[in-house]
């Protein structure tokens, strides 16, 4: 009977306790091995609608920042629009550069072959000129099709336009932390049972409450101000989206996906 009860106690333990760091990694490696094998074409389109739906973010904080009042905290409520996007595409498992891209690096650190380097440059590729297609066209429309009110594309605007006052330096470091961040969701979603609404919520939100950059979320701002007449073609390309997407895969790629494989390579059989 003792025995009996000692084994439903440590099965019990064992049923509450969190997931060890190798059976994390290696729920995250699968999800990155199954991303590696879809079709070009199914990436495409799924990156094309992350594009579009990522303007989720800057619609909601342009509303917030229309309504708000110009003060000290407004900024901090403003911010709360940012998740919004991340949100939908997300939770909706549409593809993201950063947050799927990273995942993907894992099976790739575990076997480094060719064939693997090549898939991942596959999928970098398609999914970031896929989602800065559905950027481009879901912000041109937002500014000649006026497809919001006019008083909602203004503080749209008012929120792309603190990316002016980044140097390309600046946008380049402080998209290390948003990689970094993002990188990170994939591998707490997989280390808990519930509640990812609430992670991808967080995560974002301190992302933009920081003042770090995300370069699709942020080309989004960036394309917004070029299609307004308010930045150059060569100040988005060159100025946002070189120095962020840099960023973003050092802070993701180099910093978070191969530190989580290298606290677990020796552990892995």
């Amino acid at each position: 009977m003792a025995d009996q009860d000692v084994g439903e106690e440590e099965a019990e333990a064992e049923e509450r306790s969190a997931p060890a760091a190798r059976v994390v990694h290696a729920a995250v490696a699968e999800q990155g091995e199954d991303e590696l094998g879809r079709p070009i074409a199914s990436l495409f389109w799924s990156g094309f609608a992350a594009g579009i739906a990522i303007m989720a973010s800057l619609w909601v904080s342009g509303a917030l920042r229309h309504y708000l009042p110009d003060a000290p905290w407004s900024e901090a409520v403003v911010a709360l629009g940012y998740p919004a996007g991340f949100l939908i595409v997300i939770l909706g498992r549409l593809q993201l550069f950063t947050e799927h891209t990273a995942v993907a690096v894992l099976p790739v650190a575990r076997k480094p072959t060719r064939a693997n380097l090549l898939s991942l440059a596959r999928l970098w590729g398609v999914i970031f000129v896929a989602n800065m297609l559905g950027v481009a066209i879901a912000t041109a429309l937002a500014v000649r099709a006026h497809i919001q009110p006019a008083a909602t594309l203004e503080g749209m605007l008012a929120v792309s336009g603190k990316l002016l006052e980044r140097t390309p330096v600046d946008t380049l470091m402080q998209a290390i932390p948003a990689g970094f961040l993002i990188a990170s969701i994939a591998w707490i979603r997989s280390a808990v049972n519930s509640g990812d609404f609430w992670i991808v919520f967080a995560v974002t939100y301190a992302i933009s409450l920081g003042g770090f950059a995300h370069v699709v979320a942020g080309a989004s701002e960036a394309f917004l101000l070029m299609w307004a007449g308010q930045a150059s073609v060569g100040w988005a390309l060159g100025g946002f989206v070189l120095p962020a997407l840099l960023g973003n895969i050092i802070g993701g790629t180099g910093l978070f996906a191969l530190l989580a494989h290298a606290q677990v390579k020796n552990e892995i059989r």
